[in-house]
């Protein structure tokens, strides 16, 4: 910082007070009883104003108009002391009091004193001069307070001083705040006005003067300060505030209100503040080292750590010296002072280790790297030399001699060039070994190297920035400011006071190198910031000029994948051997869309076809035409071939066809064809084509197969003599007459044929046929496994009525194969015996389901209770899957108790209660094993059932099963009602085949009417008496043989011989003619008159009527589903 005059005046009386007008033009002066006013641009006494008959202490201009002349009267208070001087805050709500006695008194606008501040020198340190800080930056109002006691002191509104007491050794007449703040004068008995921080550190002295300093202010928004003194001196000083910055590539430190220093990364754009409390007067910055100059001390900080963005400061050494220099340099162990010719090195520890005199001025100095402790110096002389000085050596290096005065200095990335910036604003390049100029450029101020590129620099001056490349014309473009960095696309300038980094695209050296084909310097440049065009234009001028390295690099960063895979492939030929740059200039011309230009360079390489394929690639078949003339007919043909795939691609497929067919390319213009369902074309072509062309002709087959044309697909097979394919096609369509016939002719092809076909049947609900099928192809475990999945899938849906019709259909399969393998008979007949067996309960358990599931039942209760107490018997050993007992007994107990059957209700009842109950059914099964208890412990006699061989009543509950418990003969049921039928089955003597047991019933004796009569009173009577039984005997052979072996506990069967057989009546005997190798069942009606009846297929029984009603619902057998035709009943 320094002071100039601007203009001084003397008046003949002494200053007491100053004032500035609001715009700052006007300087209003109080000298004696008189008031001045200056104008303030060049110091002319405007006018004298007078008025006053005594002396003028005080003066200001109004700026809010707290007291107008409208108002009346003025309010008035009295203090403890002589008032000295006073400031009001900012914002006029608070007046501070200095007083002769040493107190401040800060007051609102009512005059009523709010804070009062004691200071320690009470009397003997009058308050001369106060002020509060005008910035309204500052979070609280600040009160400068300077006395006699020669301290100044600040203090916040509530009266909290801030910060220590500040010692001037003078004392003090003036105090007054620049405009914003930032800086505070201070007059008084010193004979000078002092510049100040806002926090109290003085920076130094602005103008001294020959009598006390009564008063000065700061012309408004400026750096111009007015003194007033005792002896009517009137100064006007400019403050010039000079740069104080370092900079070293991307970081840039400069000084900050005077005392703080801050350091920018300039690509970042971070900042750092380091608070000083002294006057900084250098700073020097390289490397991760920061070194700051103070009156008193020299402070060397260190980044925190080696990260390039690391921005934290620490302090590593302090030297508490003094020192007078002209410039600062700090390295990495030394710091550099310059003082006009000579350059002192000093150690960290501030020990002087080396000291060079220079034979003239040093008019600019640099470091340029080198390793540590030994770091080389660039230094510019006013006399035009030019040297280079290592730290660790006394002796200066000479680096040339011009004959003008130095004064900017830069040297390039290689150390092999060097520019000078010359006092007559002239720019030269130097080529340091051979002392050579190279050029020289005018208009410039200041100059630097790009530290990234060897032959590019920056100078700027006249308001324009130069960019030069090489020996290349200059670039130039406007930019205020010093050029003091170049570091890739980035330029640091310093204008004013401020440091920015300018981002500068490069693309004009960049065209400039590549206008002379020198690929691989302008890659360099445009590494340094192009834009993404100029990185295209480059990589293709590379291209076109064969150099595949850079051009790679170029496409790389455009990320442009085609022309790398282009440039790839024709490094990958290159390993190869190929090396004619003909060809591979004609691949880059083909890629650029120069397709005539590569082309000819086809040509002119031998290499035809390729011109060929890339014309017909890019469908341009005119002109590859015009270039085939008259060539070889292959590849006229290859071009039809082409020209028929583009016009497939865009969708003029019949034209594609037709050029397909005329390339003999048979398989693409069927698969046009088919594809658009054009049957006529695709019989057009199959009738034209050879037998022998067999792919073509199976493709036309699918095809008509594909679009529902199954007689014209069978004639292209037969063409091509594919019995199997045809086979296949009449399977796929259901022609099974035709595919019957073929295996008719062709037995190989049975398995292809009935497999399929029943399988079709199976999906069709057509089983009967579908087990012939499955016979006829040899697939009876697959008949069987489709059957059993079949019902499985029915009891889990709980269809137990298909249940029992599947497996009756399973059990008759089984004996089908039985019958057919002997291996496997006793495994068959064993799975046959249980099927029918399943099929019977879960016939029957269909109905229990239907009345526990549904809301009306179809059935009696007799034939209810019939239907429970046969599952009953029938499920002793284990229970089948979806059959519940809870379902079975629940019904047992409902119909027992509505029939009668109270001890078997109890019994059904007590049973349930050992089960897990369905909770619909709790409340109602709860509620029944309650009322059954009121009900007598006995069955009704009329629900007993009679064993029709033995004629013993049988008990409801039998623990044997389905069987007499007497004779233990089965008994046998009707299918629908689920009654005792009167039949009792009876067994052939040895000796006696089927054929002549037949035969000898059929012999009919006659029957006697006697016996007639008697079994029909016997009957009225609904009971058998033992009496009439010696009777029967000798009139009827059958009965004397039931009478002679009932008895005993095991079961033994009714046997008969020839005779007994040739009495029976043939309408009186029932026959199970089951197939072999089972063997048939024998039943003889005891109750002629009561007909029953069998069904033929499944040999099921039923009462006559009931089995007439329900064909006459069905239209068939209910068991086995049997369809009854009229003739059949």
């Amino acid at each position: 910082m320094r002071a100039a005059l601007t203009w001084r005046d003397k008046a003949e009386h002494c200053i007491y007070d100053l004032a500035f007008k609001p715009d700052g033009t006007q300087l209003i002066v109080a000298a004696g009883n008189r008031l001045l006013v200056y104008d303030t641009s060049d110091g002319t006494l405007i006018q004298p104003l007078k008025g006053h008959k005594d002396t003028v202490y005080c003066v200001a201009y109004a700026k809010d108009g707290l007291w107008s002349p409208e108002q009346k009267s003025v309010s008035k208070h009295k203090t403890s002391s002589k008032i000295t001087c006073c400031s009001w805050t900012n914002d006029g709500q608070y007046l501070a009091l200095g007083m002769f006695n040493g107190v401040v008194s800060i007051r609102n606008k009512n005059g009523e004193e709010k804070v009062k501040i004691e200071r320690a020198g009470g009397a003997s340190s009058p308050i001369w001069s106060i002020c509060w800080n005008p910035s309204r930056d500052e979070r609280n109002d600040i009160l400068a307070v300077a006395d006699w006691g020669q301290k100044l002191s600040f203090y916040q509104l509530s009266g909290k001083q801030i910060g220590k007491d500040r010692m001037l050794n003078f004392d003090p007449c003036c105090v007054s705040y620049f405009t914003k703040g930032e800086y505070i004068l201070l007059g008084g008995s010193d004979k000078q006005v002092s510049l100040f921080t806002k926090d109290g550190v003085r920076l130094g002295t602005i103008g001294e003067q020959s009598s006390w300093v009564w008063t000065c202010k700061v012309k408004p928004d400026s750096n111009y300060v007015v003194i007033g003194c005792q002896d009517g001196t009137i100064s006007f000083y400019q403050l010039i505030f000079s740069t104080v910055h370092g900079l070293y590539k991307d970081r840039y430190a400069y000084r900050d209100s005077m005392t703080d220093v801050i350091v920018q990364h300039l690509i970042t754009e971070q900042k750092v503040r380091i608070k000083g409390r002294e006057l900084v007067k250098k700073i020097a910055i390289y490397k991760n080292r920061l070194a700051i100059q103070m009156p008193e001390k020299i402070l060397i900080y260190e980044l925190y750590s080696d990260d390039s963005s690391d921005m934290y400061y620490r302090v590593k050494e302090k030297i508490a010296k003094k020192f007078e220099c002209n410039l600062l340099v700090v390295c990495s162990e030394h710091i550099i002072l310059c003082q006009e010719k000579r350059l002192q090195c000093l150690s960290f520890r501030g020990i002087k280790e080396r000291e060079w005199l220079m034979e003239s001025l040093i008019r600019y100095i640099k470091v340029i790297g080198g390793p540590p402790g030994r770091e080389g110096l660039l230094v510019g002389l006013k006399n035009g030399q030019i040297l280079k000085i290592f730290v660790d050596n006394a002796f200066a290096i000479v680096l040339l001699k011009q004959s003008t005065a130095v004064r900017c200095l830069d040297m390039s990335a290689s150390r092999n060039k060097l520019a000078v910036v010359d006092e007559n604003d002239t720019c030269l390049v130097y080529d340091i070994h051979t002392k050579e100029l190279l050029f020289q450029e005018p208009n410039a101020n200041s100059v630097a190297w790009n530290t990234q590129c060897e032959d590019m620099l920056c100078f700027s001056g006249g308001g324009y920035l130069n960019i030069k490349a090489s020996n290349f014309p200059v670039h130039q473009q406007k930019l205020q400011g010093f050029v003091v960095g170049y570091n890739g696309s980035k330029i640091f300038c310093l204008h004013a006071f401020s440091m920015s980094a300018v981002e500068v695209p490069q693309s004009a050296p960049m065209y400039q190198y590549l206008e002379r084909k020198m690929f691989k310097e302008a890659y360099q440049i445009a590494c340094l910031g192009v834009t993404d065009t100029d990185w295209k234009e480059l990589a293709m001028e590379a291209l076109e000029g064969l150099e595949f390295e850079t051009a790679k690099k170029a496409f790389t960063r455009v990320r442009d994948l085609r022309y790398l895979e282009l440039i790839s492939s024709i490094e990958e030929r290159k390993k190869l051997g190929e090396s004619n740059n003909e060809l591979f200039l004609a691949d880059v011309y083909a890629y650029q869309g120069k397709f005539h230009e590569a082309a000819k360079l086809y040509r002119k390489s031998g290499r035809e076809s390729l011109a060929l394929e890339m014309y017909s690639d890019l469908r341009m078949f005119d002109h590859a035409k015009d270039f085939l003339r008259s060539g070889d007919p292959r590849d006229t043909k290859m071009l039809i071939k082409k020209q028929a795939d583009w016009a497939k691609n865009i969708n003029e497929p019949k034209a594609a066809v037709e050029m397909y067919l005329s390339a003999g390319e048979h398989m693409k213009a069927i698969e046009i064809s088919g594809d658009h369902g054009w049957v006529d074309m695709l019989i057009e072509i199959a009738r034209k084509l050879d037998k022998a062309e067999r792919e073509p002709l199976l493709k036309c087959a699918f095809y008509f197969k594909k679009l529902a044309n199954p007689g014209y697909a069978a004639e292209t097979y037969m063409k091509v003599g594919d019995l199997k394919a045809l086979v296949h096609l009449h399977v796929e369509t259901h022609h099974w007459e035709e595919a019957f016939a073929l295996c008719e002719k062709h037995p190989e092809f049975k398995d292809d044929v009935y497999v399929p076909y029943a399988q079709w049947l199976a999906e069709n609900d057509r089983f009967e046929e579908a087990q012939k099928a499955f016979h006829k192809a040899g697939r009876q475990h697959e008949a069987v496994r489709v059957l059993e999945q079949l019902t499985h899938n029915a009891v889990l849906e709980s269809r137990f009525n298909d249940a029992a019709y599947y497996y009756w259909m399973l059990s008759m399969q089984c004996l089908d194969i039985a019958q057919e393998n002997e291996q496997q008979k006793t495994e068959m007949l064993q799975k046959f015996h249980h099927f029918q067996h399943l099929a019977e309960v879960y016939h029957a358990y269909h109905t229990i389901h239907r009345y526990t599931e549904e809301p009306f039942s179809f059935h009696s209760p007799e034939t209810l209770f019939n239907i429970s107490r046969f599952l009953l018997h029938s499920l002793t050993k284990e229970t089948p899957l979806g059959i519940s007992k809870v379902n079975t007994l629940f019904a047992l107990a409902k119909q027992s108790k509505a029939l009668g059957a109270y001890k078997l209700a109890r019994h059904a009842y007590d049973k349930l209660q050992g089960l897990q109950i369905p909770a619909r059914f709790q409340k109602s099964i709860e509620l029944g094993s309650l009322t059954i208890r009121s009900k007598p412990f006995h069955d009704s006699e009329e629900l007993v059932p009679l064993c029709y061989r033995c004629s013993t009543n049988n008990p409801l509950l039998n623990n044997l099963g389905n069987v007499c418990v007497n004779c233990r003969q089965p008994f046998v049921f009707s299918a629908s009602s689920y009654e005792v039928l009167h039949l009792v089955e009876f067994y052939l003597e040895d000796g006696i085949t089927d054929e002549e047991a037949v035969a000898l019933i059929d012999l009919e004796a006659p029957r006697l009417n006697k016996r007639e009569n008697k079994w029909q009173e016997i009957m009225n009577a609904e009971s058998l008496r033992l009496d009439d039984n010696a009777d029967i005997e000798d009139d009827d052979p059958f009965t004397a043989k039931l009478s002679f072996e009932q008895g005993g506990s095991e079961f033994v069967p009714v046997v008969v011989n020839r005779a007994v057989l040739r009495s029976m009546s043939r309408r009186d005997v029932l026959i199970k003619r089951w197939p072999k190798p089972l063997r048939w069942q024998y039943y003889r009606s005891l109750l002629p008159d009561a007909s029953i009846t069998m069904c033929p297929s499944c040999f099921q029984m039923f009462h006559t009527e009931d089995y007439e009603l329900l064909v006459l619902q069905h239209n068939c057998c209910p068991f086995c589903r049997r369809r009854i035709d009229g003739s059949n009943q």
